[in-house]
This record gives C-alpha cells, sequence and structure tokens, in this order.
C-alpha cells in the first residue's frame, strides 16, 4: 500500500493554514477562509497535475472524521446553554420555520424542474451541515454525495452574501443574523459570521445545531407531505419500454 498519498492530507491542512493566514490579513466577507482555501487548493492540483481521486483517496484521515463531527456539534450547544434558556422560545420558533421553509422551498423548487423522488430526497436537507445532511438524505433514499454538494453551494452562498443582504435590508442585530445565516447556510456561514462578529458567530453556531436535530426530525414527514399516492396509473408501450403518463407518486404543490 502507497503511504505516502496521505501527505495530501498535509496538504489540505496547508491550504487551510495558508488560507487563514490571508484572511487575518485581507479580512473579506466574500473572499472568506473557506473559499480561500478551495481556491488555493484547486490552484495546486492544477498547477501540480494532480488526479482529483488520488487527492480524495489521500485525504481518507480527513473525510473519516466527517461522522464523529456530529457528535462534537454537541459542544456549541452545551456552550451556548444560557442563551438559548433566556430566548428559548424566539429561537426555538427562527430555527423551526427556517428548517421547514429551507426544506420545503428546496422540494418544492426541485419538483417543478421535473426532478424524480430520489433527486427530492437529496435536495431536502441541502441546508443543514454536510454530516447530518448525508445521513438524512440516505435514510430518504436520496444521493448523499450530491446532497453534500448542494450543501456546499448552501454554504457558499450564505457565507458570501448571507450577513451582506441582511445588513443592507436594515437587519441590525446580531443575534438575528446569526440565526438567520446559521439556519440556512450552516458551518460556512457560521465562520463568516464569526469572523465578522463573534456574537453573530455564537447565535448562528446555535442555530446550525437545532436547525441540524429539527430538519433531521421532521425531513420524513416533510417529504411524506411533499408526495400524495395516485392509485391510477396508465402506460403505454414505445420501442420496448415504457412511458408512464400518470406517475405512482404525484408531487403535491400548495
Amino acid at each position: 500500500m502507497n503511504y505516502a498519498i496521505y501527505l495530501y492530507t498535509f496538504l489540505t491542512i496547508f491550504g487551510f493554514w495558508l488560507a487563514l493566514q490571508i484572511s487575518k490579513r485581507w479580512k473579506s466577507v466574500i473572499f472568506n477562509t473557506f473559499i480561500l482555501t478551495v481556491l488555493i487548493l484547486v490552484l495546486i492540483l492544477l498547477v501540480g497535475k494532480i488526479p482529483y481521486d488520488d487527492y480524495m483517496a489521500g485525504n481518507a484521515p480527513i473525510n473519516n472524521l466527517l461522522a464523529l463531527s456530529i457528535v462534537a456539534l454537541a459542544l456549541p450547544l452545551y456552550e451556548q446553554l444560557k442563551q438559548i434558556a433566556k430566548q428559548w422560545r424566539i429561537i426555538l420558533s427562527v430555527v423551526v420555520l427556517a428548517s421547514v421553509f429551507s426544506m420545503l422551498t428546496g422540494a418544492i423548487l426541485a419538483l417543478t424542474l421535473g426532478a424524480t423522488p430520489e433527486m427530492v430526497a437529496t435536495v431536502l436537507p441541502k441546508s443543514i451541515t454536510t454530516p447530518i445532511a448525508m445521513e438524512v438524505s440516505s435514510h430518504l433514499g436520496g444521493i448523499p454525495a450530491v446532497t453534500a454538494v448542494g450543501v456546499v453551494v448552501a454554504g457558499l452562498q450564505g457565507s458570501i452574501f448571507g450577513y451582506l443582504i441582511l445588513k443592507k435590508i436594515g437587519l441590525r442585530h446580531q443575534e438575528a443574523i446569526g440565526l438567520s445565516v446559521g439556519s440556512v447556510s450552516h458551518a460556512l456561514g457560521t465562520v463568516s459570521c464569526m469572523e465578522i462578529n463573534p456574537k453573530a458567530g455564537s447565535y448562528s453556531s446555535i442555530s446550525l445545531v437545532l436547525c441540524g436535530i429539527i430538519s433531521s426530525i421532521l425531513a420524513p414527514y416533510l417529504k411524506s407531505f411533499t408526495y400524495s399516492s395516485n392509485p391510477n396509473k396508465t402506460a403505454i408501450c414505445f420501442d420496448g419500454g415504457f412511458i408512464v403518463i400518470n406517475a405512482t407518486i404525484r408531487p403535491f404543490l400548495p
């Protein structure tokens, strides 16, 4: 076995460290630590002509920590227990509404574009943190790898534009900004908030954890709500295949 391939793990760590140093001096909302890390690693892979499959295989030690990070999410929740206890009604209302809205908008958009039930299950948990999202997607019959991509895209959008948009519309309370960003942009949005305002980052971490828990509970029910059964189905034969006219699963669109 070629153990030298695991040196790519140190390449990832180096990329993150370099991005962190640049971020401390640059302090850009758009080009935050995560964005810079991705750009640095992409540049290294392209210049060095490193195969992506080899790079991913070499990052197995880091990738294997993804499942353990689910347990680690309990730490920020414990640290923020006093804040949650003081404002639990507001926090719970925000994260429940945000979780439901985030999942429903993704599912309805997917259905509008003609997605299959498998793809709807894939995009349903797009706004929760990666390890939980992949487990939820797998449980619902989705494709975890594609879900991970959706999570990254949602996180990037929120980390780049979330804080800026909320400030532009006149939202001043850092607690509200943190809860909003964390509920739809998970860890990436939380990092972005933390770099700008620690208080916003603190509330974003609360939202990140609670939305992950609530979404994992509600996702199966929302998927069932999104679809209703239609017992009647008709099919006609065409060149040895079948064209289904009335689908067994009919999307429910409010």
